[in-house]
């Protein structure tokens, strides 16, 4: 795409972005025809970056043209350099827009609090986005990604993969063909131990920051704190407030994406949560969150409960799940759909599970294929496919997640839910928590 304006344009004013210009997919693949290859970069090669450069870069007509992370070590930046050799490499997100001109799709696998101040920017120069889960670090975020995808019209994925795995496919197409008849209630629940921090203050002092990171970098849009090994960067950050979502945020797009997907939901009308006090900086080790959502052409009646549950052994009571026989052994983490001619189980990730047995033979239940996730969006950019959790989905589905984290703050409190207003009508208090302060000189430009 002929886009001229530079990163640095956009940051200065959200009234510059509006003039960015772009193609819709489909003049996209006629500019770059059949034989041409999509220009990608990616910003954050370690951990689950190394795994989203490596799937959307094994489709044919994709380039990795750009490389960018904090970490120059092998397990960061220097074995995605070493991989792709030609790519051009930072340590800054920032220099890299900046030489933006062939580079056609960015991937962003950061941690949750850069997401959208890296993949908006991306869109106001006319980027296509890869954004891994959730898709943000605050509901006003999650909203300011839909309208920014829209916009500037690009084609956007999240990286809940696992919406693409013939198991979840299989599981949505039980919904929609009414195998279980309407549905009347949802519980989904994540029962394993998080191996990341909680429940605990920020430590005390700070140690030498390794050669290999820029400790000023990562922290990007956060408040400045201390180094301290092994306590944020690379992984640990998910446990901290500033820079990760807790069980619920990291897990919650995930499993509640086959509910949302399958029964069409849009945002609740309000929620209640049940969780320990919170530590100031840290996530609690375990929540309950009760939403309450309108009903849709699949739900069996005008508004529909969803539970959400976790923390280490946690799993729904036994008497909500219909059909579900007390002796079956539920998965560690999923969802039990109860519908008026029976249950359906979605465990994460298996395929999915129907009772009562006698009425659904296993042999004589649907099987969906599944799709590449990775490969999809690359191939959308070209035109030669739609993306199934474009941020138009992402979006109010990450909101979803979010409120619920916002609901921990404030156990036992209903909080009710206008999301045309991006407003929670009846707690001042938690409605701060809708979007969050940013370090000065790193503001994002709203669209």
């Amino acid at each position: 795409m002929a886009v001229t304006h530079n990163r640095r344009s956009f940051l200065k004013a959200s009234t510059i972005a509006g003039a960015a210009i772009t193609l819709p997919a489909l003049s996209y693949s006629r500019v770059y025809g059949a034989n041409s290859r999509l220009g990608i970069a990616s910003i954050g090669t370690g951990g689950k970056g190394w795994s989203d450069l490596n799937g959307v870069a094994a489709s044919p007509h994709v380039q990795v043209v750009a490389l960018c992370d904090i970490d120059s070590s092998e397990k960061h930046l220097g074995q995605a350099a070493q991989k792709y050799q030609e790519a051009r490499q930072y340590d800054d997100w920032r220099k890299l827009l900046d030489k933006s001109k062939e580079i056609e799709g960015v991937l962003v696998s950061t941690p949750d609090f850069m997401h959208a101040p890296i993949a908006l920017p991306a869109m106001q120069l006319g980027k296509h986005v890869f954004c891994q889960k959730p898709l943000t670090h605050s509901v006003h975020e999650a909203r300011q990604m839909t309208l920014a995808a829209r916009k500037f019209n690009v084609v956007t994925q999240m990286c809940n993969q696992i919406q693409s795995h013939s198991a979840y496919r299989t599981a949505v197409h039980m919904v929609h063909t009414e195998m279980i008849g309407k549905v009347k209630e949802v519980h989904s629940w994540q029962s394993g131990k998080p191996s990341w921090p909680r429940h605990l203050n920020r430590p005390s002092g700070n140690d030498p920051v390794p050669q290999s990171v820029r400790w000023d970098l990562w922290q990007g849009v956060a408040e400045d704190r201390p180094y301290k090994i092994g306590m944020y960067h690379p992984f640990n950050w998910r446990g901290w407030q500033a820079y990760g979502t807790g069980q619920l945020g990291d897990f919650g797009c995930h499993i509640l994406d086959p509910v949302f997907k399958s029964l069409k939901l849009g945002s609740p009308t309000n929620l209640t949560a049940e969780a320990p006090k919170l530590f100031p900086e840290s996530w609690t080790d375990q929540a309950t969150v009760r939403y309450e959502f309108p009903g849709t052409e699949y739900t069996a009646g005008s508004t529909l409960k969803v539970t959400w549950y976790d923390g280490v052994g946690t799993r729904p009571p036994r008497e909500k799940l219909g059909d579900v026989p007390a002796d079956y052994a539920l998965p560690a983490a999923g969802s039990v759909l109860v519908g008026e001619k029976g249950s359906l189980v979605i465990p994460h990730v298996a395929m999915p599970k129907l009772f009562p047995e006698d009425k659904f033979p296993a042999d004589k239940s649907p099987v969906i294929e599944g799709v590449d996730h990775y490969t999809q969006w690359a191939d959308a950019c070209r035109g030669a496919a739609e993306t199934t959790s474009h941020f138009d989905y992402a979006g109010p589905l990450t909101e979803t997640v979010l409120l619920g984290t916002i609901g921990i703050r404030f156990p036992g409190q209903e909080l009710k839910w206008d999301a045309k207003s991006l407003a929670i009508t009846n707690n001042a208090t938690a409605q701060t928590y809708i979007t969050k302060p940013y370090r000065k000189g790193w503001e994002p430009a709203w669209v």
